[in-house]
């Protein structure tokens, strides 16, 4: 049955060096960045390995996180024997691994994680297949949120209506967002209203999911959004993907989600976003909180900010959709009797 009918990943790659220690280490035998190792030639010289930092690769604005170093292997002395790089990855058009120029890049460009960041197409199957192991022993399986109308919605400041007005007297302080709901966003020139309900439902989502944002939105807005629905990085860590960082325009897909599709449900609002997932969806009831959003749906009706109400928190979508996941994970996990590595959401 289709839903729509009814991420290395987040723990692992918040620091970009630490995610390519683990998602890239299992083939060095190197425990810090800054060792050196040895190991045994043919004739039985021993050759020094070391680590040498390339580049320091911008400030946080840039990385989306901590400023993140990358550190490549560099052989002092060149092994006539020597396996020919394979090239599992760029920054910045380096090989992550041997720091030489990757002239023809292929496979799938990872912004969200590191700037200028890809992974071959060989490389996100391993880490892919590495990573459903580890989630599934801790009974997590992955889940993707849109943001607007699905979390929240947002106006732009000039779109707002006399009838609007008033909430520019009720915003709540952006010093400390946790247990607020309404914010002017003076920054994204925008008011935000955040969906009833919804930090329960992150919090309890994220007891059986791996988070990922995922918006149509550009970086920046994706940005100041995830800082209001998570000051503390718990729930999505650096896991916040905008349309800059999709493959296909006007397109939202898996393929840059570091997380394997038989484990992946999506919450979105819009069908048409997902085309090539549209058996992992589940389709979310639009958020209309101020007027500019009824209308560009071509609703004319007074929205919930003009009429001062709102959603009903326990019976409201996110509510409601958060019973169907926990039903989905209790089947997948509990119910199941295919062997846990074969099990799908989407059947």
């Amino acid at each position: 049955m289709s839903l729509a009918e009814s991420p290395v990943h987040s723990s692992s790659s918040d620091d970009f060096t630490g995610f390519l220690e683990r998602a890239l280490g299992s083939g060095s035998s190197h425990s810090s960045p800054d060792e050196e190792a040895d190991y045994e030639s043919d004739d039985g010289s021993e050759r020094s390995t070391k680590r040498r930092k390339v580049e320091n690769l911008g400030s946080i604005d840039e990385t989306q996180g901590s400023t993140s170093q990358i550190f490549v292997e560099e052989n002092s002395e060149a092994s006539p024997k020597k396996d020919i790089c394979t090239h599992p990855g760029s920054v910045k058009d380096l090989c992550i691994v041997c720091g030489q120029r990757v002239d023809e890049k292929s496979g799938v460009p990872l912004g969200y994680i590191h700037k200028d960041f890809w992974l071959n197409n060989d490389e996100i199957d391993r880490v892919r297949s590495t990573d459903i192991k580890k989630s599934l022993h801790l009974k997590k399986l992955y889940l993707v949120l849109d943001l607007d109308h699905t979390l929240l919605n947002s106006t732009h400041l000039n779109h707002m209506t006399a009838e609007e007005e008033y909430l520019h007297s009720q915003t709540d302080s952006l010093q400390d967002v946790s247990d607020g709901s309404l914010f002017r966003v003076d920054v994204m020139h925008m008011m935000t209203k955040l969906r009833p309900f919804v930090r329960k439902f992150l919090k309890e989502a994220s007891e059986m999911f791996e988070m990922y944002i995922y918006t149509m939105g550009e970086r920046a807005y994706a940005l100041e959004m995830a800082k209001l629905l998570d000051p503390r990085k718990e729930y999505f860590g650096d896991r916040v993907i905008s349309r800059d960082d999709g493959t296909q325009k006007h397109q939202k897909g898996l393929d840059v989600v570091l997380g394997h599709e038989s484990a992946a449900l999506i919450l979105d609002d819009t069908e048409n976003a997902w085309t090539k997932h549209k058996d992992n969806l589940i389709l979310m009831e639009r958020y209309h909180f101020f007027r500019s959003s009824c209308h560009q749906f071509g609703f004319h009706c007074k929205s919930l900010s003009e009429l001062k109400s709102d959603e009903s928190e326990p019976e409201g979508a996110l509510a409601t959709v958060l019973e169907v996941l926990k039903r989905i994970h209790n089947m997948f996990f509990y119910e199941s009797k295919d062997n846990l590595i074969d099990r799908d959401v989407r059947c």
